[in-house]
């Protein structure tokens, strides 16, 4: 029998259906006789201890232009009428994102299934729960500190630059050594976001790719390797990044086996993490990207890998 699957995520009609990875694993639970409803969290609300969304089912095609069809708003009690909510809204993991993982966590204590583990979510900040595995990283600071940031830049040169919270490498910054913009980067920095800031060691083969691995349910499912494009440290493919067809290092395979256990303890079945040069810089689990093109250059089927997942846990004796 189909799930009732619902998908909280940013408008469909602004996202590009040749590289999203909501849109694919969307595609995916349609083929598989799952039946799709829409809504963004400005949908969702609490009434009466009951968490509901304004949501339209929906239907989707591999059609530029034409790519979704809706069908009438309905109001969902997400506790009773649905089975499985993937949280896909893009980030900043900002106070609402935050809200919303309590709200869903409410719905999830009702019967639905989450995925990623709403709980979990807000728990693992992509650059903060990475520090967990600091024996994979590059030399890290995180501060508010001008002081601290100015020893750091001394001790190792070259560093990178990135508030905690942002994503698709925006303000990431390269400062070289020598760099008199320092202390203007860190009053930016400060001025702009109330929260500490992260400085990372500069790992010069940057330029050879940072490689986006995939991990669904704790096993690594693919990667792809994002160079950067002329002039920019940033390989993101949202900055202009190219993808290029890629495969684990034994130093790759061993980050991806230290985190594996952690991150199915967590509920936190579809996640992607960077490795730089094999040093391990984030764990993403808001909202991971990268499948459409791993599946392009591997002829896998990610999508398929994480339904199969999803229908496993969903009918696990906790949620039967």
């Amino acid at each position: 029998m189909g799930l009732k699957v619902a998908v909280q995520m940013d408008p469909l009609e602004t996202i590009n259906i040749g590289g999203d990875s909501t849109f694919a694993v969307m595609l995916s639970a349609q083929a598989r006789g799952h039946s799709l409803y829409h809504y963004t969290p400005h949908d969702l609300s609490y009434r009466d201890g009951r968490i509901i969304a304004q949501a339209r089912a929906v239907t989707v095609q591999r059609v530029v232009g034409d790519h979704h069809a809706f069908g009438e708003k309905v109001e969902l009690d997400l506790g009773r009428d649905i089975d499985v909510v993937l949280m896909r809204q893009d980030p900043p993991f900002d106070m609402a994102y935050i809200t919303a993982t309590h709200l869903l966590e409410l719905a999830q204590a009702q019967g639905v299934l989450v995925v990623n583990d709403p709980a979990q979510v807000r728990n693992a900040p992509e650059k903060l729960f990475v520090l967990e595995f600091a024996r994979f990283m590059p030399a890290t600071l995180v501060t508010r500190s001008l002081d601290e940031v100015r020893a750091f830049h001394a001790k190792h040169g070259e560093i990178v630059v990135k508030p905690l919270y942002g994503n698709a490498g925006a303000a990431v910054f390269h400062v070289a050594q020598g760099d008199a913009n320092l202390a203007a980067l860190v009053e930016l920095f400060s001025h702009v976001w109330r929260e500490p800031f992260m400085a990372q060691q500069f790992l010069p083969k940057v330029t050879e790719g940072d490689k986006r691995i995939v991990l669904i349910d704790g096993e690594p499912t693919g990667a792809i390797n994002r160079l950067p494009k002329t002039g920019e440290i940033r390989s993101n493919l949202a900055a202009g990044g190219k993808a290029q067809a890629t495969e684990l290092s034994p130093r790759e395979q061993e980050i991806c086996a230290a985190l594996g256990p952690e991150l199915r303890r967590r509920g936190l079945l579809f996640v992607g993490i960077d490795v730089i040069d094999g040093h391990l810089t984030e764990i993403n689990v808001t909202s991971p990207t990268g499948i459409v093109a791993i599946d392009k250059f591997n002829g896998t089927d990610t999508p398929a890998r994480i339904w199969e997942a999803i229908e496993r846990k969903r009918n696990a004796p906790t949620h039967g």
